[in-house]
Protein backbone atom coordinates (compact mmCIF):
# COMPACT_ATOMS: atom_id res chain seq x y z
CA UNK A 1 0.00 0.00 0.00
CA UNK A 2 2.90 2.05 0.79
CA UNK A 3 4.41 1.70 -2.55
CA UNK A 4 1.25 2.92 -4.47
CA UNK A 5 0.66 5.39 -2.41
CA UNK A 6 4.46 6.74 -2.95
CA UNK A 7 3.61 6.31 -6.83
CA UNK A 8 0.27 8.06 -7.32
CA UNK A 9 1.67 10.61 -5.70
CA UNK A 10 4.64 10.74 -7.54
CA UNK A 11 2.46 10.21 -10.94
CA UNK A 12 0.23 13.81 -9.71
CA UNK A 13 3.19 15.25 -8.51
CA UNK A 14 5.12 15.08 -11.84
CA UNK A 15 1.81 15.78 -13.98
CA UNK A 16 1.43 18.78 -12.55
CA UNK A 17 4.96 20.06 -12.24
CA UNK A 18 6.14 19.51 -15.79
CA UNK A 19 2.07 20.60 -17.00
CA UNK A 20 3.75 23.64 -15.72
CA UNK A 21 6.75 23.97 -16.85
CA UNK A 22 5.91 23.07 -20.53
CA UNK A 23 2.75 25.56 -20.35
CA UNK A 24 5.08 28.29 -19.46
CA UNK A 25 7.84 27.10 -22.16
CA UNK A 26 5.74 26.41 -25.03
CA UNK A 27 3.53 29.90 -23.72
CA UNK A 28 7.07 31.56 -24.58
CA UNK A 29 7.22 30.67 -27.64
CA UNK A 30 3.59 30.84 -28.59
CA UNK A 31 3.80 34.66 -27.40
CA UNK A 32 6.61 35.79 -29.76
CA UNK A 33 5.35 33.86 -32.83
CA UNK A 34 2.30 35.55 -32.09
CA UNK A 35 3.91 38.69 -32.00
CA UNK A 36 5.75 38.39 -35.25
CA UNK A 37 2.31 37.25 -37.31
CA UNK A 38 3.59 33.84 -37.24
CA UNK A 39 0.48 31.16 -37.83
CA UNK A 40 0.43 28.68 -34.92
CA UNK A 41 -1.01 25.79 -36.15
CA UNK A 42 -1.22 24.01 -32.25
CA UNK A 43 -0.51 24.89 -29.23
CA UNK A 44 -0.30 21.03 -27.10
CA UNK A 45 0.64 20.07 -23.84
CA UNK A 46 1.42 16.10 -24.13
CA UNK A 47 2.60 14.07 -27.09
CA UNK A 48 0.82 11.66 -28.77
CA UNK A 49 -2.73 11.42 -30.08
CA UNK A 50 -5.40 14.51 -29.07
CA UNK A 51 -7.34 14.13 -25.95
CA UNK A 52 -9.29 17.36 -26.05
CA UNK A 53 -9.19 20.58 -26.67
CA UNK A 54 -10.64 23.99 -28.07
CA UNK A 55 -9.92 25.55 -31.83
CA UNK A 56 -9.84 29.10 -31.52
CA UNK A 57 -9.01 30.88 -34.45
CA UNK A 58 -6.14 29.66 -36.48
CA UNK A 59 -4.97 27.58 -33.66
CA UNK A 60 -5.80 24.47 -31.91
CA UNK A 61 -5.75 24.00 -28.01
CA UNK A 62 -5.36 20.93 -26.92
CA UNK A 63 -3.99 18.01 -24.18
CA UNK A 64 -2.68 15.07 -25.66
CA UNK A 65 -2.63 11.38 -23.97
CA UNK A 66 1.48 11.13 -23.14
CA UNK A 67 1.80 14.24 -20.38
CA UNK A 68 5.83 14.13 -20.51
CA UNK A 69 6.29 17.69 -22.47
CA UNK A 70 4.60 19.44 -25.13
CA UNK A 71 5.09 21.75 -28.36
CA UNK A 72 4.16 24.33 -30.03
CA UNK A 73 3.02 23.55 -34.25
CA UNK A 74 3.94 26.53 -36.48
CA UNK A 75 3.41 26.91 -39.90
CA UNK A 76 6.45 26.16 -41.86
CA UNK A 77 9.11 25.03 -39.14
CA UNK A 78 9.84 21.64 -39.74
CA UNK A 79 12.06 20.64 -42.73
CA UNK A 80 10.58 19.33 -45.74
CA UNK A 81 6.98 20.19 -44.59
CA UNK A 82 4.91 21.37 -47.67
CA UNK A 83 3.55 25.29 -47.97
CA UNK A 84 3.07 27.87 -49.93
CA UNK A 85 6.09 29.42 -51.21
CA UNK A 86 4.60 32.64 -50.75
CA UNK A 87 2.86 32.71 -47.58
CA UNK A 88 3.81 35.44 -45.40
CA UNK A 89 2.47 33.52 -42.04
CA UNK A 90 4.95 30.72 -42.38
CA UNK A 91 7.84 30.26 -40.12
CA UNK A 92 10.19 30.52 -42.86
CA UNK A 93 9.22 33.58 -44.46
CA UNK A 94 10.14 35.80 -41.23
CA UNK A 95 13.20 37.16 -40.83
CA UNK A 96 16.05 35.11 -39.38
CA UNK A 97 16.44 37.36 -36.32
CA UNK A 98 12.82 36.66 -35.27
CA UNK A 99 13.03 33.13 -36.03
CA UNK A 100 16.04 33.38 -33.26
CA UNK A 101 13.60 35.54 -30.54
CA UNK A 102 10.91 32.66 -30.90
CA UNK A 103 13.31 29.62 -30.19
CA UNK A 104 15.14 32.01 -27.54
CA UNK A 105 11.61 32.53 -25.93
CA UNK A 106 10.87 29.42 -24.59
CA UNK A 107 14.04 29.14 -22.35
CA UNK A 108 13.36 32.57 -21.25
CA UNK A 109 10.72 31.93 -20.29
CA UNK A 110 11.39 29.24 -17.77
CA UNK A 111 13.95 30.93 -16.66
CA UNK A 112 11.44 33.65 -15.75
CA UNK A 113 9.09 31.23 -14.15
CA UNK A 114 11.78 30.03 -11.65
CA UNK A 115 12.69 33.40 -10.86
CA UNK A 116 9.51 34.52 -9.86
CA UNK A 117 8.34 31.13 -7.83
CA UNK A 118 11.68 32.41 -5.85
CA UNK A 119 10.96 35.77 -5.76
CA UNK A 120 7.47 34.77 -4.68
CA UNK A 121 8.29 32.50 -1.85
CA UNK A 122 10.92 35.10 -0.37
CA UNK A 123 8.52 38.37 -0.21
CA UNK A 124 5.82 36.01 0.32
CA UNK A 125 6.79 33.48 2.53
CA UNK A 126 10.58 32.56 3.22
CA UNK A 127 10.98 30.06 5.75
CA UNK A 128 13.61 29.49 8.35
CA UNK A 129 14.34 27.45 11.41
CA UNK A 130 12.31 28.51 13.99
CA UNK A 131 15.57 28.49 16.56
CA UNK A 132 18.24 28.57 14.05
CA UNK A 133 22.09 27.51 13.66
CA UNK A 134 23.73 30.32 11.91
CA UNK A 135 27.19 28.56 11.75
CA UNK A 136 27.78 25.46 9.11
CA UNK A 137 29.03 23.33 12.34
CA UNK A 138 29.51 19.63 12.33
CA UNK A 139 27.16 17.53 14.46
CA UNK A 140 28.45 14.30 14.08
CA UNK A 141 31.11 12.64 11.66
CA UNK A 142 30.81 8.49 11.84
CA UNK A 143 32.63 6.50 12.14
CA UNK A 144 35.04 4.73 9.28
CA UNK A 145 33.46 7.11 6.80
CA UNK A 146 35.24 9.57 3.98
CA UNK A 147 34.66 12.70 6.63
CA UNK A 148 36.22 10.82 9.56
CA UNK A 149 38.95 9.64 6.99
CA UNK A 150 39.22 13.60 5.77
CA UNK A 151 40.24 14.65 9.78
CA UNK A 152 36.64 16.44 10.38
CA UNK A 153 35.40 16.14 13.98
CA UNK A 154 32.25 17.38 15.69
CA UNK A 155 32.03 20.89 16.92
CA UNK A 156 33.53 21.77 13.43
CA UNK A 157 32.64 24.50 11.82
CA UNK A 158 33.28 24.65 7.81
CA UNK A 159 34.84 28.20 6.24
CA UNK A 160 35.85 26.90 3.03
CA UNK A 161 34.23 23.67 0.40
CA UNK A 162 35.82 23.03 -2.64
CA UNK A 163 35.71 26.81 -4.20
CA UNK A 164 32.59 28.46 -1.77
CA UNK A 165 33.75 30.48 1.25
CA UNK A 166 31.79 30.51 4.44
CA UNK A 167 29.26 28.31 2.65
CA UNK A 168 25.29 27.30 4.19
CA UNK A 169 24.81 23.91 4.15
CA UNK A 170 22.69 23.55 1.50
CA UNK A 171 26.05 24.97 -0.75
CA UNK A 172 28.03 22.24 0.85
CA UNK A 173 25.18 19.23 -0.16
CA UNK A 174 25.54 20.74 -3.97
CA UNK A 175 29.29 21.20 -3.78
CA UNK A 176 29.36 17.43 -2.88
CA UNK A 177 27.16 16.09 -5.15
CA UNK A 178 28.66 17.48 -8.42
CA UNK A 179 32.17 16.18 -7.11
CA UNK A 180 31.64 12.53 -6.73
CA UNK A 181 34.93 10.40 -6.49
CA UNK A 182 37.08 13.74 -6.22
CA UNK A 183 38.52 15.12 -3.52
CA UNK A 184 37.80 18.93 -2.51
CA UNK A 185 39.46 21.30 -0.31
CA UNK A 186 37.71 22.06 2.96
CA UNK A 187 38.55 24.15 6.36
CA UNK A 188 37.23 24.19 9.00
CA UNK A 189 37.46 26.09 12.40
CA UNK A 190 38.49 24.39 14.66
CA UNK A 191 38.28 26.06 18.57
CA UNK A 192 39.28 29.30 16.99
CA UNK A 193 42.31 27.74 14.92
CA UNK A 194 41.86 26.96 10.72
CA UNK A 195 42.60 23.72 9.79
CA UNK A 196 42.90 22.73 6.22
CA UNK A 197 41.41 19.46 5.02
CA UNK A 198 41.01 17.10 2.34
CA UNK A 199 37.70 15.55 1.54
CA UNK A 200 37.58 12.92 -0.81
CA UNK A 201 33.99 12.01 -1.72
CA UNK A 202 33.04 8.54 -3.18
CA UNK A 203 30.49 8.12 -6.14
CA UNK A 204 27.32 7.21 -4.92
CA UNK A 205 25.46 3.41 -5.22
CA UNK A 206 23.88 3.36 -8.71
CA UNK A 207 19.81 4.05 -7.32
CA UNK A 208 21.06 5.67 -3.89
CA UNK A 209 20.28 8.98 -2.89
CA UNK A 210 23.39 11.36 -2.42
CA UNK A 211 23.42 13.45 0.72
CA UNK A 212 26.22 14.95 3.41
CA UNK A 213 25.48 11.99 5.74
CA UNK A 214 26.50 9.54 2.58
CA UNK A 215 29.97 10.70 3.50
CA UNK A 216 29.46 10.44 6.70
CA UNK A 217 29.75 14.27 7.65
CA UNK A 218 26.14 14.79 10.02
CA UNK A 219 24.88 18.88 9.90
CA UNK A 220 24.01 20.67 13.20
CA UNK A 221 20.75 22.43 11.80
CA UNK A 222 18.80 22.69 15.46
CA UNK A 223 20.60 23.85 18.74
CA UNK A 224 18.35 22.66 20.80
CA UNK A 225 17.59 18.08 21.82
CA UNK A 226 16.23 15.89 20.11
CA UNK A 227 12.37 16.16 20.46
CA UNK A 228 10.00 13.04 20.97
CA UNK A 229 6.54 13.01 18.72
CA UNK A 230 5.18 9.69 19.99
CA UNK A 231 6.77 6.56 21.44
CA UNK A 232 6.18 3.07 19.57
CA UNK A 233 4.34 0.56 22.22
CA UNK A 234 6.69 -1.85 23.74
CA UNK A 235 9.98 -0.29 21.51
CA UNK A 236 12.84 0.12 23.43
CA UNK A 237 11.90 3.95 24.27
CA UNK A 238 9.03 2.66 25.88
CA UNK A 239 10.66 0.12 27.87
CA UNK A 240 13.04 2.57 28.90
CA UNK A 241 10.47 4.93 29.98
CA UNK A 242 10.28 7.80 27.76
CA UNK A 243 7.16 9.50 26.46
CA UNK A 244 5.92 11.61 24.21
CA UNK A 245 6.68 15.53 24.48
CA UNK A 246 10.46 13.67 26.03
CA UNK A 247 12.90 15.29 24.34
CA UNK A 248 16.98 13.48 24.45
CA UNK A 249 19.46 15.99 25.69
CA UNK A 250 22.42 13.54 25.32
CA UNK A 251 23.38 10.11 24.31
CA UNK A 252 26.24 8.26 26.36
CA UNK A 253 27.92 11.91 26.93
CA UNK A 254 27.16 13.05 22.89
CA UNK A 255 25.04 15.94 22.71
CA UNK A 256 22.70 15.41 19.70
CA UNK A 257 20.59 17.87 17.97
CA UNK A 258 18.80 15.56 15.44
CA UNK A 259 17.42 12.29 15.18
CA UNK A 260 19.83 11.51 11.98
CA UNK A 261 22.70 11.93 14.31
CA UNK A 262 21.15 9.37 16.50
CA UNK A 263 20.29 6.85 13.91
CA UNK A 264 23.82 6.79 12.81
CA UNK A 265 25.19 6.55 16.32
CA UNK A 266 23.34 3.42 17.42
CA UNK A 267 23.94 1.68 14.12
CA UNK A 268 27.79 2.03 14.84
CA UNK A 269 26.74 0.55 18.43
CA UNK A 270 25.42 -2.27 16.77
CA UNK A 271 22.62 -3.12 19.55
CA UNK A 272 24.93 -1.71 22.02
CA UNK A 273 22.68 -0.38 25.28
CA UNK A 274 22.95 3.81 25.62
CA UNK A 275 23.04 5.63 28.31
CA UNK A 276 20.39 8.62 28.29
CA UNK A 277 19.84 12.37 29.55
CA UNK A 278 16.02 12.93 29.22
CA UNK A 279 14.34 16.23 29.57
CA UNK A 280 10.67 15.95 30.25
CA UNK A 281 9.00 19.27 30.96
CA UNK A 282 12.48 21.27 30.82
CA UNK A 283 13.88 19.14 33.72
CA UNK A 284 16.36 16.35 33.42
CA UNK A 285 15.58 13.13 34.37
CA UNK A 286 18.17 10.56 36.13
CA UNK A 287 20.45 8.90 33.20
CA UNK A 288 18.27 6.56 31.82
CA UNK A 289 19.69 2.82 29.76
CA UNK A 290 18.04 1.82 26.62
CA UNK A 291 18.61 -1.00 24.29
CA UNK A 292 18.46 -0.46 20.79
CA UNK A 293 16.58 -2.87 19.23
CA UNK A 294 16.23 -4.06 14.36
CA UNK A 295 13.36 -1.96 13.47
CA UNK A 296 12.43 -2.31 10.15
CA UNK A 297 10.30 0.17 9.40
CA UNK A 298 10.92 4.07 9.50
CA UNK A 299 14.57 5.03 7.96
CA UNK A 300 15.95 2.67 5.85
CA UNK A 301 19.19 1.47 6.05
CA UNK A 302 19.11 2.24 10.09
CA UNK A 303 17.54 -1.34 11.57
CA UNK A 304 19.07 -0.12 15.27
CA UNK A 305 16.76 2.05 16.52
CA UNK A 306 14.91 2.92 19.77
CA UNK A 307 11.31 3.22 18.49
CA UNK A 308 10.15 7.01 18.46
CA UNK A 309 9.27 9.50 16.52
CA UNK A 310 10.67 12.68 16.61
CA UNK A 311 9.53 16.01 16.65
CA UNK A 312 9.13 17.92 13.18
CA UNK A 313 11.59 20.59 12.27
CA UNK A 314 9.95 23.95 13.48
CA UNK A 315 9.85 26.43 10.94
CA UNK A 316 8.58 29.97 11.05
CA UNK A 317 8.44 32.63 8.02
CA UNK A 318 10.25 35.33 7.62
CA UNK A 319 9.62 37.34 4.82
CA UNK A 320 12.10 39.41 3.26
CA UNK A 321 11.42 42.93 1.80
CA UNK A 322 10.79 43.25 -2.41
CA UNK A 323 14.58 43.95 -2.64
CA UNK A 324 16.44 41.52 -0.81
CA UNK A 325 13.45 38.87 -2.23
CA UNK A 326 14.98 39.98 -5.65
CA UNK A 327 18.46 39.42 -3.96
CA UNK A 328 18.18 36.06 -3.46
CA UNK A 329 15.75 34.67 -5.91
CA UNK A 330 18.60 36.37 -8.30
CA UNK A 331 21.20 34.37 -6.30
CA UNK A 332 18.99 31.31 -6.52
CA UNK A 333 18.28 31.06 -10.14
CA UNK A 334 22.32 32.55 -10.79
CA UNK A 335 23.59 29.33 -8.48
CA UNK A 336 21.34 26.57 -9.87
CA UNK A 337 22.65 27.52 -13.52
CA UNK A 338 25.98 27.32 -12.68
CA UNK A 339 25.81 24.17 -11.05
CA UNK A 340 23.85 22.89 -14.03
CA UNK A 341 26.56 24.41 -16.99
CA UNK A 342 29.11 22.62 -14.65
CA UNK A 343 27.43 19.12 -14.41
CA UNK A 344 27.16 19.33 -18.34
CA UNK A 345 30.53 20.65 -18.85
CA UNK A 346 31.58 17.58 -16.04
CA UNK A 347 29.42 14.94 -18.01
CA UNK A 348 31.48 15.65 -21.52
CA UNK A 349 34.74 15.48 -19.87
CA UNK A 350 34.07 12.05 -17.62
CA UNK A 351 34.02 13.63 -14.33
CA UNK A 352 30.05 12.50 -13.94
CA UNK A 353 29.14 9.59 -14.89
CA UNK A 354 25.85 9.69 -17.60
CA UNK A 355 24.01 7.21 -14.80
CA UNK A 356 23.65 10.09 -12.54
CA UNK A 357 21.11 11.78 -14.89
CA UNK A 358 17.38 12.07 -13.91
CA UNK A 359 14.10 11.58 -16.66
CA UNK A 360 10.49 11.85 -16.06
CA UNK A 361 10.92 9.01 -13.26
CA UNK A 362 13.86 10.48 -11.86
CA UNK A 363 12.07 13.86 -11.97
CA UNK A 364 8.60 12.18 -10.41
CA UNK A 365 10.48 10.32 -7.43
CA UNK A 366 11.62 14.13 -6.59
CA UNK A 367 8.51 15.39 -7.14
CA UNK A 368 6.38 13.13 -5.17
CA UNK A 369 9.07 13.26 -1.97
CA UNK A 370 8.99 17.32 -2.21
CA UNK A 371 5.09 17.15 -1.76
CA UNK A 372 5.35 15.24 0.91
CA UNK A 373 8.10 16.95 3.01
CA UNK A 374 7.18 20.07 5.51
CA UNK A 375 7.21 23.36 4.45
CA UNK A 376 7.33 24.89 0.65
CA UNK A 377 10.81 25.15 -0.01
CA UNK A 378 11.10 21.94 -1.07
CA UNK A 379 8.25 22.07 -3.40
CA UNK A 380 9.03 25.81 -4.92
CA UNK A 381 12.55 25.18 -5.42
CA UNK A 382 12.51 22.01 -7.10
CA UNK A 383 10.05 23.74 -9.23
CA UNK A 384 12.52 26.70 -9.97
CA UNK A 385 15.56 24.10 -10.15
CA UNK A 386 13.31 22.03 -12.92
CA UNK A 387 12.63 25.29 -14.78
CA UNK A 388 16.30 26.30 -14.87
CA UNK A 389 17.24 23.16 -16.24
CA UNK A 390 14.80 22.91 -18.91
CA UNK A 391 15.76 26.46 -19.84
CA UNK A 392 19.38 25.42 -20.01
CA UNK A 393 18.61 22.04 -21.74
CA UNK A 394 16.80 23.55 -24.30
CA UNK A 395 19.92 26.01 -25.55
CA UNK A 396 22.34 23.48 -26.20
CA UNK A 397 23.46 22.94 -29.93
CA UNK A 398 21.24 19.93 -30.44
CA UNK A 399 18.86 20.06 -33.23
CA UNK A 400 14.88 19.85 -32.49
CA UNK A 401 16.25 21.68 -29.46
CA UNK A 402 15.71 25.41 -29.35
CA UNK A 403 19.31 25.36 -29.05
CA UNK A 404 19.75 23.55 -32.25
CA UNK A 405 17.41 25.87 -34.22
CA UNK A 406 19.57 29.12 -32.92
CA UNK A 407 22.38 27.52 -33.80
CA UNK A 408 21.37 26.26 -37.68
CA UNK A 409 20.12 30.13 -37.96
CA UNK A 410 23.32 31.09 -37.12
CA UNK A 411 25.24 29.07 -39.42
CA UNK A 412 22.76 30.41 -42.41
CA UNK A 413 23.50 33.84 -41.00
CA UNK A 414 27.06 33.71 -41.60
CA UNK A 415 26.97 31.98 -44.80
CA UNK A 416 23.88 34.41 -46.15
CA UNK A 417 21.92 32.15 -47.26
CA UNK A 418 19.38 28.32 -46.61
CA UNK A 419 20.58 25.32 -45.75
CA UNK A 420 18.68 23.46 -48.22
CA UNK A 421 15.69 21.54 -46.62
CA UNK A 422 17.30 17.82 -47.69
CA UNK A 423 19.72 18.67 -45.64
CA UNK A 424 18.12 19.49 -42.50
CA UNK A 425 15.88 16.72 -42.99
CA UNK A 426 18.63 14.91 -42.70
CA UNK A 427 20.49 16.27 -39.34
CA UNK A 428 16.41 16.13 -37.76
CA UNK A 429 15.54 12.62 -38.18
CA UNK A 430 19.38 11.51 -37.63
CA UNK A 431 19.26 14.25 -34.04
CA UNK A 432 15.35 12.55 -33.71
CA UNK A 433 17.06 9.04 -33.77
CA UNK A 434 19.51 10.40 -31.49
CA UNK A 435 17.34 11.73 -28.76
CA UNK A 436 15.23 8.94 -28.40
CA UNK A 437 18.16 6.45 -28.18
CA UNK A 438 19.30 9.16 -25.41
CA UNK A 439 15.77 8.79 -23.77
CA UNK A 440 15.46 5.13 -23.63
CA UNK A 441 18.68 5.06 -21.61
CA UNK A 442 17.60 7.82 -19.11
CA UNK A 443 14.17 6.09 -18.68
CA UNK A 444 16.04 2.55 -18.23
CA UNK A 445 18.37 4.17 -15.90
CA UNK A 446 15.63 5.84 -13.82
CA UNK A 447 13.45 2.65 -13.75
CA UNK A 448 16.53 0.43 -12.76
CA UNK A 449 17.15 3.48 -9.96
CA UNK A 450 13.40 2.83 -8.16
CA UNK A 451 13.65 1.26 -4.51
CA UNK A 452 11.84 -1.81 -5.87
CA UNK A 453 15.20 -2.87 -8.03
CA UNK A 454 17.27 -2.37 -5.01
CA UNK A 455 17.22 -5.90 -3.91
CA UNK A 456 18.02 -7.47 -7.02
CA UNK A 457 21.46 -4.98 -7.34
CA UNK A 458 24.52 -6.14 -6.62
Amino acid sequence: MQNLHDFLISAVAFVVLVGIMVVVHEFGHFAVAKFFKVRVESFSVGFGPRLFGIKYGETDYKICLLPLGGFVKMTGENPGEDQQADDPAAFTAHPRWQRMLIGLAGPFSNFVLAFVLMLGYFFWINEVPKYEVTTTTVEWVVDGSPAAQAGLQPGDVIRHFDNVDNPDWMQAGLRATVNQNQDVPVTVDRAGASVPLTLHIPAVAKGADFDLGTIGLIPQMLPGPIGVKEVSPNAPAAQAGIRGGDAIQSVDGHTFHSVESLLYYLQAGQGKPVTLVVLRNGVALPPIVAHPAKIESGSPGFPWKLGFSPAGFPLRQDPLPFAKAVVHARSFCADNSLLIVEVLGKLFTRKVAIGQLSGPVGIARMAGQAWEMPGWIPKIGLAAAISINLGILNLLPFPILDGGLIFLLLIESVIRRDISSMVKERIYQAAFVVLIAFFAFVMFNDITNLPIFNHIKP
